[in-house]
């Protein structure tokens, strides 16, 4: 392969069809995990995360992203060829949540289903591996979902950001798109800045390691490979979507790589919702979707520890005037707000155990 030349491009055209966004609408401010573990003294790092109500895991909310991403696409979901779900906290360690979701959403048995993992990047691998689908001609369309119910140790500095929600995405043929796939580059190293092993409930992390050489070192990479390959720069793009573990590191990349404050300012929702891991990328692109204009070019960037990111560069088509308002916004998912104080989140989240 010439390494000068690796940004993917599908031999047919493709974009996205069809997309939704969910977000639970209990809230835990960054406060209340301050009062617990540190007597409510010093800063948080996001205002408050959403956090999934006890009747809602990934299945459930992917459902709802489908049926969202569904409406907007104004397809049948028996014309989807793969349902592909990305998380890093399936409900089941042993059965998939993608067959959960195909069955919920009506899409045909004669599917190809699957459960993605690479931490918080496993939704835009969900994402790429539809794309080659539709582009290798194997199907019209594939459904790629990203979405989590992250949880962080009691006291860890995780607890503050790691959230739930996310979103999904239909690919198709690019004559059908509201936004065509121009390009995705992706970069992976064996960085171990984040880690849970097996039986282990909560993950670990490489505390200011997951900075660099993790985070940055991988997002960067992906973000100049793309733009040098396609001749573009950061004053091409009306939006850019990184991950977002905190508000911190995707307003210094953008600003690293060239980005406005402006240009970062739509999908950056960690402030508000946190960390939705496998969702956080996906989840800022819908957010973008939904106010972007016609001609709108879009640079998206995950990142997942372990280490990868996945670049794609995105154009806005006429149709997404008339298709996003088919589904409720992301927008309107965060407004949907009900605080819950820290016992109530425990609860939740199974952080309280009784045998």
């Amino acid at each position: 392969m010439d390494q000068d030349h690796i940004v993917l491009h599908p031999q047919n055209p493709v974009g996205i069809i069809g997309y939704g966004a969910y977000v639970p609408m209990y809230r835990l401010p960054g406060t209340e995990v301050s009062k617990v573990w540190k007597g409510g003294q010093g800063a948080t790092p996001v205002k408050e995360k959403a956090v999934a109500g006890l009747d809602e895991d990934v299945a459930t909310m992917s459902i709802e992203a489908s049926r969202n991403a569904l409406a907007r696409a104004g397809i049948d979901a028996k014309g989807l060829r793969a349902v592909w779900v990305g998380s890093e906290s399936h409900p089941y360690a042993v059965k998939p949540t993608s067959t959960i979701v195909a069955e919920a959403i009506g899409a045909s048995p004669h599917i190809q289903a699957g459960d993605w993992e690479f931490a918080c990047k496993a939704g835009t691998e969900a994402f790429v591996a539809a794309t080659a689908m539709v582009g290798a001609g194997m199907g019209q369309y594939a459904l790629a979902i990203g979405m989590d119910t992250a949880q962080g140790r009691p006291g860890d500095a995780l607890e503050y950001t790691a959230a739930s929600g996310g979103a999904a995405y239909i690919l198709g043929p690019a004559d059908q798109a509201l936004a065509t796939l121009d390009g995705s580059f992706s970069f992976v190293t064996d960085t171990p800045d984040f880690w849970r092993r097996a039986g282990q409930k909560y993950p670990s992390h490489g505390q200011r390691f997951t900075g660099e050489p993790a985070y940055f070192k991988h997002v960067s990479a992906a973000a100049t490979h793309i733009m040098e390959e396609m001749q573009l720069s950061a004053a091409d793009f009306t939006h850019v979507i990184f991950h977002q573990p905190n508000a911190k590191f995707p307003r210094t990349v953008a600003a690293q790589l060239g980005f406005t404050p402006e240009q970062i300012k739509i999908g950056l929702l960690s402030p508000e919702i946190g960390n939705t891991y496998a969702g956080a990328a996906l989840i800022g692109l819908s957010a973008v979707l939904d106010i972007a204009q016609p001609g709108d070019r879009i640079l998206m960037v995950s990142y997942g520890s372990g280490a990868g990111s996945d670049a794609m560069v995105f154009s806005v088509t006429p149709a997404i005037e008339e298709r996003r308002a088919k589904a409720l916004t992301t927008r309107q998912y965060i407004a949907r707000r009900v605080e819950v104080d820290y016992a109530t989140y425990a609860r939740m989240r199974g952080k309280i155990t009784m045998e």
